[in-house]
């Protein structure tokens, strides 16, 4: 294996985690260039790789642009900006929002309030009483 390279991503266990470990903002490091705060993964006795929680890189690019991409798509559904909506449409966008996934991506609360023009808490409390 190069200097350079990653774990060998073939390996079962490891594909079967990377799903997982993408949407928790996981990545996947070699054993050799484990950090103290990075978690082996061992199987039958040999690290196959580390996990680093919250990754180097906080928000990878497919992220930003999958919610810009989403918050723009709702944004065209109301035919403005989504800090100009009253606060009821603002309630009903965060409901399009969710329902359309954009709070699987990782700091997309606080995405989603800066687009509103509102505090990550008021978007909880959206959330909230949209799932209640």
């Amino acid at each position: 294996m190069s200097e350079r390279a990653g774990p060998d991503l073939t390996h079962p266990v490891l594909v079967l985690l990377a799903p997982l470990l993408e949407r928790v903002g996981g990545t996947l490091i070699r054993a050799e260039d484990r950090l103290p705060d990075d978690v082996p993964l061992v199987w039958e006795g040999e690290t196959l790789a580390c996990v680093r929680l919250g990754a180097a890189d906080p928000e990878p690019a497919e992220s930003a642009e999958g919610i810009g991409r989403i918050l723009s798509e709702v944004a065209a559904e109301f035919g403005t900006s989504l800090a100009e909506l009253p606060r009821a449409e603002k309630q009903r966008a965060v409901r399009l929002l969710e329902e359309r996934g954009a709070f699987s991506y990782r700091k997309s609360a606080e995405t989603v309030a800066e687009a509103l023009g509102v505090t990550r808490f008021t978007v909880y409390n959206y959330l909230n009483r949209t799932r209640a």
